[in-house]
């Protein structure tokens, strides 16, 4: 199913579409990694049990759906 924002399921019924759900926050995150690289800011990230921060020029961009 495309996600085109005319799923005309009730909100309960994609509340449980775990794809739907997994799409949406894998976007999410892609927008806001490409706009702290844009910006220039680094993002904080949890890596071998500690918080670390990547600097803009090491921030990977996903690549889109």
């Amino acid at each position: 199913m495309a996600d085109d924002g005319k799923d005309a399921r009730p909100l309960s019924e994609r509340l449980r579409d775990d794809r739907l759900i997994a799409r949406a926050l894998g976007r999410g995150v892609r927008e806001a990694l490409l706009r702290h690289k844009l910006a220039g800011n680094p993002v904080a990230a949890w890596r071998d049990g500690r918080v670390v921060w990547i600097p803009p020029e090491d921030i990977v961009i996903p690549p889109e759906e």
